[in-house]
Formats: structure tokens, sequence, C-alpha cells
């Protein structure tokens, strides 16, 4: 099985290490991932200018830097190896749950596998103030690639790995609403700027993603490309012309 392996925080990520070394134990590994870091860039592809890789020392394995998105990184990596058979992202630095999915480069990068018509799936983990113990999350991941390769068809997965899992949960997305605040602030030559963050609006339902996290479980939440709004469509009597 030949694994392709990006993310959104950049080449130098401990957590991309840590994803590797796991996967390696499954098949054949190469690492393209950014050369800096594109989190929240969402499924951004670069249109305007051309791409280029260069070959990057990561450990002991095949790595390369590309000067694009995680969605470029996943197409170019794709391409240049003439093919793969499942393409992992992360570990990345922060949990990706709910309305965050929309803009996580670690997602888009699992999503443009998809889009390819491979298997992706995005590993994340919640971060505090300290870098996440990768190494006590690895036999975690092993354990969930096993489950995933083994057991599930599932073409695009979104999994977040806490600290000291109690086990493995199956998932729908959060639909966790946010109220959109932006928060005015100061350089230090005094101009006016602003922050965009986001804020909770409500608690989350049970068995979804942001709930199982939470409750210490392993979130795993099979996703699909396609956006139809099924009941609104069958609502309006199908795809009838007007």
């Amino acid at each position: 099985m030949r694994i392709l392996v990006s993310n959104d925080d950049g080449i130098y990520s401990p957590g991309i290490v840590a994803l590797a070394e796991v996967a390696s134990g499954f098949g054949e590994v190469r690492i393209v991932a950014p050369d800096v870091e594109q989190s929240s860039t969402g499924h951004a592809i670069t249109a305007n200018r051309p791409l280029s890789y260069r070959r990057t020392p990561v450990k002991d394995f095949e790595a390369y830097r590309v000067n694009g998105t995680p969605a470029d990184c996943v197409a170019l990596g794709v391409h240049l190896w003439e093919g793969a058979d499942l393409v992992l992202s992360g570990i990345n630095l922060g949990s990706n749950l709910g309305s965050a999915i929309w803009h996580s480069g670690t997602l888009a990068a699992a999503k443009q596998a998809a889009l390819l018509g491979l298997r992706g799936i995005a590993f994340s983990t919640p971060v505090d103030e300290q870098e996440p113990e990768f190494e006590k999350l690895q036999p975690h991941v092993e354990e969930v690639l096993r489950l995933l390769i083994q057991d599930s068809s599932a073409q695009l997965l979104n999994v977040n790995i806490p600290l000291n899992p109690r086990g493995i949960r199956w998932t729908r997305q959060s639909l966790r609403q946010y109220d959109g605040k932006m928060v005015l602030d100061k350089d230090p030559m005094g101009r006016e700027h602003f922050w965009f963050t986001v804020v909770p609006s409500r608690q989350a339902d049970e068995e979804t993603d942001r709930w199982a996290l939470e409750k210490g479980w392993i979130s795993i939440t099979p996703l699909r490309l396609d956006l139809t709004n099924d009941r609104e469509l069958e609502k309006v009597g199908g795809a009838s012309a007007i």
C-alpha cells in the first residue's frame, strides 16, 4: 500500500512525523506538505502562479515541501507518485470539529484525496499551552488506522484524538453554531487591525464529534463530498425544471 502523508501545519511539524511513523507500519510512505504553515486555508488551490517542490529531509522518509496549500500538496504529490492508495493528513495541532471543518486545511488535504477518487483520512488532536505528546498518541492513531483500513470503506473521514482516550466513537459532525466576532487591536505602530474569532453559541449535541472529544473519546466522523440538501430538494419537487 502506498500512503501519501500531508498536513496544514507545514513540513516541519512534529505531528506529520508522528503520523508518518505510524503509517509506515501499513505501507510505503511519502510525505508531501506545505513549506510554511497553512492553517485555516480551507480547500484553497493555487491557480495564479506555478507550484514547485523540493526534497526535504524528514527523518528517514522520502519527503517534499511545496510552496502551496494542503490541497495543492495532495494533488501534486499524487501526480508525482503516479497515484496512491491512501492519503493521511495531520496530526494537526488543534482539533477540527463541527463548523471548523469548513475552513480546515487538514481536512482539505483528505478531501482533495476524495476528489481524486482516493481515500482520505484527517487526524487532529487538541492543544493547550504545551505541544501534544505525540508518542503517546501514536498507539491510538495505529488503532484507528487498523480499524479504518480493515473494517471501513468510507472514502473521507475526520478523526480527532484526545490524549489518553477512553475509546473510539463513531460520530456525526456537530452543528455547532458560531457567533462571528471581530476583535479590534493595534499593531506596534499604533495602527488598528482586526482579529476574526469564533465563539460556540450553544453546547454540542450528544453523539457529535465535539461531544465525543469533550467526553474523552476518539471521534471518527464519516463525511461526504455531496453538499446537496436532499430534504430541501424533495420539498421543491426534486430536480425538476421550474
